[in-house]
């Protein structure tokens, strides 16, 4: 489509998805411009069953917000907190001489260009600007070459979106009636579980197994130390680890010697008076090639394992860095550079390591992702020349900077040289044992002198990549000065982490690497599983989820099937298939069942109790041999065996919970059904008990009249440590201290979620440590009541903020982070904006903050709640008249009407964004 000039004396309007990039090409833009942000998607459709349409509200399809009755017409609405911003853009509009689309260039971008043209209905020329970096160059060159919205993407845009919607909102609902309300089910989402659950069931039924070996200490005749290991005996080989099976322990191949400890101590008794010989000495060259430029998968992966960023925090970051110019686009499945990109690179090359590290024609790499959908370019440095990350220093966040030389050096590196180098290996025999000794000398680095994939230093870990061998000769008699013997163990499989995680998706053709930050987002905050250390641990929920999905739905967690969903996908991005026909076939089937088929008549199938056991195994020996099982209940995971129950933590990870580790919890169990004592005052049993929040004391049963009282233990306190009389003194908590003379209210000390406190009225106070809850004073109380609050919502504006960044180009005050009452929080004088879950205060950048504040405004101040009336006297007063009583036939009725309009709820009720996990797959 070619360019026009404007017709009227109206300026022209730019719009973008965040205030971040509108700022950033507004700087490029002339004053003919108008550069405002979308914020984001500006429709989507229905969030719950109160964002339904009223004509849509009674049809049978209306809580899935899709027609699949009629090709699969979607409802479209435009969310409550984006009508604010969709206003201003229409006013923007009124006037403009014509309208500019810049939003990203993948499916998603496409997508927000289409619905703002939908929602906006523009009566001026319209253009789509597409640009994979943001720089003056790339923006005068879109101008210059505008296109028309790409329909085909954005209808692999919506595919994506309804099959979400689909699978979310008609698969949810089954694990909520069998597993645990307010899960979720999701096409990449519950793959992804299964493997995490996989992973676990491996390292749950592993054996480990020990083997032996010898380390020896040689002299050589220069008086040099060679380190070698022992490797066979009478030509006999010595097991490594890998020759084990993980599943029995057994080795593979019972022709290698497997030693034990008394069998290596006589063989290094037997060895230590030998004489050492040099028999062999082999010297290979190697090659080692530069990576590729970074793609978004890879970008993850290594931002993981070198700066120990989570895949959302590095996307956070690189999405700032694109904003502002500073890379390429983020989100890309391409390893290939523009002939700018590698003329840059291969100049830097030459300026900075000299003609030796530049290769004589550059390196091109190919994807082997294929994909229709992303930028055509791996992430690079934006520009040419690349700007030195130096010059970046103290302008860019830390976190941005970091990143920033990341990106910049693996760039760098992809179009060096080779590293060359030699690898040696030194046999030597002590009679019929051999030790063999292996080093590698690197004789020309090549691109390590700019990138090594794992290392914050290049230089220093090319000295740790060397282990340079002592000079020998075939022949050589050497001193053995000790021998050591070894023992090692087997290890389990390594758990996921976030960045071995996304290999593995990526690996297997699962999602797409844009999505996967959020779906690691997505089964965290489900609880489907946790993080220890860098690992990501399965819960016993995911097991039991994962368990009915592969039994009753084995088709919807299948690898293969999910990856060619991703291919079909694509195809449709191609314009090579059309989309209604791919959502028929994938819901209503063809030649195999498709989404609703398989779900029929499972609520009545699949049987809870069933899915949600998980068999542990049987004790051989005991007072009790029944089979131990874990279940998933509504309240949390335990264990049971016949009779016998015990609470398990939420956070246990599965590979630990042994079957003695069970026993024990199943007797400590027991006893916290034996009463420390009775109450003196109620006469009631009082129980020290373990639940799935931790240890507490009871006083009486649930089989009482009267609801039991629970304490919780104080920090500190162990149950074993717990006596009658400590447990009395924790039930009298709360505990009322006096009145306040001040106001007369009462001071209460509590023992709350967060640690013990004093309450007066409003007022509230923490205990500083060292004070116990059962012993604090009244004067004690009123003395921390007297000093300013240090925490909460009435705190803020007396303490010291989290963070404090430069002023707000748009209240022109200072941005500050700072704790509220309910987590951190972002003020720009004018506007409050919470940090999103998950997002840690110490990530957050400057522009990140100036989007999340533009966001909140854009929705509005927040709507109040009506003060509740207070009754009046008359309406206080008892009613005197008597109802009139219904008729038979009128009370027959009105129990069948409330049943009938409960049903209708409980099916709009499905609607909600507990069901549609995969809505956060979306890549913008």
């Amino acid at each position: 489509m070619a360019k026009r000039e404007a017709t009227n004396n109206g300026k022209s309007l730019v719009i973008v998805e965040s205030p971040a990039k509108a700022r950033t090409i507004g700087k490029f833009l002339g004053s003919r411009f108008m550069v405002e942000a979308s914020i984001g998607h500006v429709r989507d459709l229905p969030r719950g069953a109160k964002e339904v349409p009223a004509k849509y509200k009674k049809e049978e399809w209306a809580h899935l917000g899709v027609n699949v009755n009629d090709n699969f017409d979607p409802i479209y609405i435009v969310p409550p907190d984006k009508s604010k911003q969709v206003k201003k853009l229409k006013d923007m509009l009124d006037g403009a001489a014509d309208l500019y689309l810049a939003t990203d260039e993948d499916r998603e971008g496409e997508a927000i260009s289409w619905h703002l043209c939908e929602l906006l209905k523009p009566k001026v020329p319209v253009y789509r600007l597409v640009f994979h970096e943001i720089t003056k160059e790339a923006i005068d060159e879109a101008l210059a070459n505008p296109r028309a919205i790409d329909e085909d993407l954005v209808q692999a845009q919506e595919a994506r979106r309804i099959i979400d919607r689909l699978y979310g909102y008609e698969v949810s609902p089954l694990l909520w009636r069998k597993v645990r309300p307010k899960l979720s089910a999701g096409r990449v989402q519950s793959v992804a579980v299964r493997l995490i659950v996989e992973r676990e069931k491996r390292r749950i039924a592993f054996v480990e197994a020990t083997y032996w070996d010898i380390e020896a200490k040689f002299a050589t005749q220069a008086g040099e130390e060679l380190v070698a290991k022992l490797v066979s005996v009478a030509e006999q080989g010595l097991p490594s680890g890998k020759d084990f099976d993980p599943d029995t322990g057994e080795i593979k191949n019972p022709a290698l010697l497997l030693l034990d400890g008394a069998a290596t101590e006589a063989l290094v008794a037997r060895l230590k008076d030998g004489s050492a010989k040099v028999v062999s000495v082999e010297e290979k060259p190697y090659t080692s090639r530069p990576y590729p430029p970074f793609t978004t998968s890879t970008l993850q992966q290594e931002a993981n394992r070198k700066l120990g960023f989570t895949a959302r925090r590095t996307m956070q970051v690189a999405q700032n860095l694109y904003e502002n110019g500073h890379i390429t686009y983020m989100r890309t499945d391409s390893t290939n550079l523009a002939s700018v990109a590698i003329d840059a690179a291969r100049d830097l090359v030459s300026s900075q390591y000299g003609k030796d590290y530049l290769p004589d024609s550059p390196r091109v790499y190919k994807s082997k992702v294929k994909n229709a959908q992303e930028a055509h370019e791996a992430i690079r440095p934006a520009g040419h020349p690349f700007a030195f990350p130096d010059e970046l220093r103290g302008k860019l966040p830390d976190d941005g900077f970091r990143l920033y030389d990341l990106i910049w050096k693996r760039t760098i590196a992809s179009q060096m040289t080779d590293a060359r180098g030699r690898r040696m290996t030194i046999a030597v025999n002590i009679d019929d044992a051999r030790f063999q000794a292996t080093g590698s000398t690197i004789d020309f680095p090549g691109y390590l002198r700019a990138y090594v994939e794992g290392s914050d230093d290049p230089q220093a870990d090319l000295a740790n990549r060397e282990n340079i061998l002592p000079a020998v000769a075939n022949g050589d008699a050497l001193g053995c000065r000790e021998l050591i013997p070894k023992s090692h163990t087997t290890q389990p499989p390594a758990r996921f982490t976030e960045a071995s995680l996304t290999k593995a998706l990526e690996e297997k053709g699962i999602g797409r690497p844009s999505t996967y930050a959020s779906i690691i987002d997505t089964i965290l905050a489900r609880n489907y599983v946790f993080k220890k250390g860098g690992a990501l641990v399965p819960t016993w929920v995911a097991f039991s989820v994962s368990q009915l999905l592969e039994s009753h739905l084995p088709a919807l967690v299948n690898y293969e099937f999910t990856a060619q969903m991703e291919d079909d996908l694509d195809s449709i991005s191609r314009g090579e298939s059309k989309h209604v026909d791919y959502l028929r076939r994938f819901y209503f089937g063809n030649g195999s069942p498709g989404l609703k088929q398989q779900l029929s008549n499972k609520i009545e199938e699949i049987d809870a109790r069933t899915v949600c056991s998980i068999p542990l195994g049987k004790p051989e020996t005991g007072e009790y041999t029944e089979a131990i099982v874990i279940r998933v209940g509504k309240y949390g995971p335990y264990i049971e065996q016949g009779e016998r129950r015990a609470s398990i933590s939420e956070e246990t990870p599965p590979d630990e919970l042994t079957l003695a580790g069970a026993l024990e919890l199943l007797d400590q169990a027991a006893q916290a059904e034996e009463p420390l004592g009775v109450c003196p005052e109620t006469q009631k049993p009082v129980f020290v008990r373990i639940g799935r929040f931790g240890p507490y004391v009871q006083r009486g049963t649930p089989d009482d009249e009267e609801k039991p009282k629970n304490a919780s233990l104080l920090p500190g306190m162990k149950p074993e440590d717990v006596d009658l009389a400590m447990a009395l003194r924790l039930l009298t908590l709360p505990r009322t201290l006096g009145d306040n003379p001040a106001n007369n209210e009462p001071v209460v000390a509590h023992n709350g979620r967060f640690g013990p406190y004093i309450k007066c009225g409003d007022e509230t106070r923490s205990l500083p440590q060292g004070v116990s809850l059962l012993e604090v004073t009244l004067s004690d109380a009123l003395a921390l009541l007297a000093q300013p609050k240090t925490r909460g919502r009435g705190a803020a504006a007396k303490r010291e903020p989290l963070r404090t960044f430069e002023a707000s180009p748009v209240t022109e005050k200072i941005v500050q982070l700072l704790e509220g009452r309910y987590g951190p929080y972002l003020h720009d004088g004018e506007t409050n904006a919470s940090l999103p879950k998950g997002m840690q205060p110490e990530e957050v950048t400057f522009q990140q903050a100036l989007d999340l504040l533009a966001e909140r405004a854009a929705r509005g101040p927040s709507k109040k709640r009506p003060a509740r009336k207070a009754k009046t006297a008359a309406a206080k007063k008892p009613k005197t008249a008597k109802k009139k009583a219904p008729t038979k036939k009128a009370a027959a009725k009105k129990p069948a009407k409330k049943k009938a309009a409960k049903k209708g709820t409980k099916k709009a009720a499905a609607v909600t964004e507990n069901a549609e996990p995969d809505v956060a797959e979306v890549e913008s």
